[in-house]
This record gives structure tokens, sequence and C-alpha cells, in this order.
């Protein structure tokens, strides 16, 4: 199963943002095991490494993107992506190009911390709670 990650799920685990933080971090490790092939939007990419290079620093921001680009599949955000984008209903166009980066790569879910964002999407979103109680019921039987 593919899943593309939004922004805002690595921000909550990053951050450590409270009450946010334990389900994110175990949804996102739930894209390190073989089951569930994580995918991240390029142009997240370039916002985390800019918010850690920032905020705390380079040599960390250099190891995350590593990290990230050895662990996660990165969605491209291409002329396509964009165009996609645009035509989606979507009142945020970063969510629209977040929505259209899962379609074009076939993902199966988006997990994000804003679901009511992603109702025009084709592609369904999960918090990352669901997307755990999702995994749990999948696997149970």
């Amino acid at each position: 199963m593919k899943v593309l990650f939004d922004l805002n799920v690595f921000l909550d685990v990053l951050q450590e943002r409270q009450p946010h933080y334990p389900s994110s971090a175990a949804a996102l490790s739930r894209a390190l095991t073989d089951d569930v092939a994580g995918v991240f939007p390029a142009h997240g990419v370039t916002t985390l490494y800019y918010l850690v290079a920032r905020h705390v620093s380079k040599s960390r921001a250099d190891r995350l993107v590593d990290w990230l680009i050895r662990r996660f599949d990165i969605a491209p955000v291409e002329q396509a992506t964009l165009v996609r984008a645009r035509s989606l209903k979507m009142k945020d166009f970063e969510d629209a190009v977040v929505a259209s980066a899962a379609e074009l790569t076939a993902c199966s879910l988006i997990v994000t911390r804003n679901i009511a964002d992603f109702t025009c999407s084709s592609v369904r979103a999960l918090s990352p709670e669901e997307f755990l109680e999702s995994w749990s019921a999948n696997t149970s039987t």
C-alpha cells in the first residue's frame, strides 16, 4: 500500500507537538515497514529542510533530508502535478498539490492532520489516528 504523508504529520513528530506526536510518530513508523510504502511530496522536503536548518541546524537538516530520501518515495511536483492541482476544487492550493501528487503517484491514502481540506481529493484522507485504527483492523483480520 502506498501512503502519502502530509507535511503536518512530519512536523508533529519533528516538533513533538502534543497531543499529536504519538499518533503521528506511530503512523510514520508504519511507512518504514514492508507493508506500507511511504510517500512524501517533493515540495515538503524543501520546507522541512528550511525549517530545521533555521530552527535547529543545517547539519540536522542535512541528516533529515538524507534520511527522508532513503526511507520514503518522493512524489514529484512537476508541471502535470500543478496542472492537476489547479483543476481540483480545493480551497488551499498547497493541499491541492498534495492531493494531486498522491493521485499521480497512485497512493491509496493521504495521512494528514487536516482531513477536511481533502474532501475534494480523489485519494482518501485519514488522520494519523484513523490510519492506525484502519491498519490495526486490516492486520487483525
